[in-house]
């Protein structure tokens, strides 16, 4: 296994919300500014500013399919990006705490 597959398993195993994003995405910010509206507690890589960021990215494309950013898990389950966070915002609250990320 990669070590950018190795390093976005690990992120996604030791936090409960984890966002994979570019610094400069506005769907990246739009999905960062909705948890932080929450209160959410997350981890946030961007993977612009990482030196692996490109095979982190290459990475997430073997787990999951999605080759675009955000890229977001909830208590290891896989979200998707951000039209999909925001359409499940009724229900979000719910899933973060469920998540212990609030």
């Amino acid at each position: 296994m990669s070590a950018a597959k190795t390093k976005a398993q690990n992120i996604i195993e030791d936090n409960a919300v984890a966002v994979f994003s570019k610094s400069y995405c506005p769907y990246c910010k739009a999905t960062k500014s909705l948890l932080d509206s929450l209160g959410a507690k997350y981890y946030a890589i961007e993977l612009d500013q990482v030196d692996d960021g490109a095979a982190i990215q290459g990475a997430l494309k073997e787990i999951n399919g999605q080759t675009s950013v955000p890229n977001i898990y909830i208590k290891k389950q896989h979200i998707g990006g951000n039209s999909d966070l925001q359409a499940r915002k009724g229900e979000l609250k719910n899933l973060l705490q469920d998540a212990g990320a609030l």
